[in-house]
């Protein structure tokens, strides 16, 4: 049996493409693995702070050191961190805001990339420490930004996730999906394909 953690990031919930997306990747996984547990954590939903330094200072204090505003903040970073760390695959959902992710999802990130705990500093640099796990990535945009130098998206995450050791990721952006005519819905189909095959 494997665990499944599932990130949604869209601040929209009719309508989203992103979310259509993981709700058909999630249909299809449980389909194929029905023994897998499924873990959806929707950042939209339950709003991940941003970094402050009330969080960097549950971080880097000693518990008993630690304010209960301190202490709280630490404790919902160590919720997500955990939840990470016991999935064995992660599914981000991600539509493209501004050639990058949402601020939500980069929150998220910035509670689960944590020195001696998803990373670690060695002699030789940093090395992630979430080897062996796979990801995959739902993307949906409004224009074709694949390959471009104004996608700001795919290299982010793909770092993101390779430095803390997951190096196994699978992007599948729908694309085109406010270019108007045929395109949102060759965008639309080309990404459910790869879906399919992905799952």
């Amino acid at each position: 049996m494997s665990n499944v953690l599932v990130i949604e990031s869209s601040v929209r919930h009719e309508g989203s493409i992103s979310r259509q997306l993981t709700g058909e990747f999630v249909a299809q996984w449980r389909k194929a693995n029905p023994q897998d547990q499924v873990k959806i954590r929707d950042l939209a939903r339950e709003v991940v702070p941003h970094l402050d330094a009330d969080l960097l200072g549950g971080w880097m204090k000693p518990v008993e050191e630690q304010s209960e505003v301190e202490r709280a903040a630490r404790e919902r970073s160590d919720l997500l961190t955990e939840e990470l760390l016991a999935a064995d695959v992660l599914v981000l959902a991600a539509p493209m805001y501004n050639f990058t992710i949402p601020s939500t999802l980069k929150s998220w990130l910035d509670h689960v990339l944590r020195a001696g705990v998803t990373f670690q500093y060695t002699p030789e640099g940093p090395q992630g420490l979430l080897k062996g796990k796979r990801a995959y990535v739902l993307t949906a945009r409004g224009g074709v930004y694949a390959g471009t130098p104004i996608d700001h998206q795919e290299p982010y995450l793909r770092q993101a996730l390779a430095f803390i050791g997951i190096t196994d990721v699978s992007f599948i952006h729908a694309e085109g999906l406010n270019m108007g005519g045929d395109a949102a819905i060759e965008g639309l189909a080309r990404a459910r394909a790869q879906l399919a095959e992905a799952v």
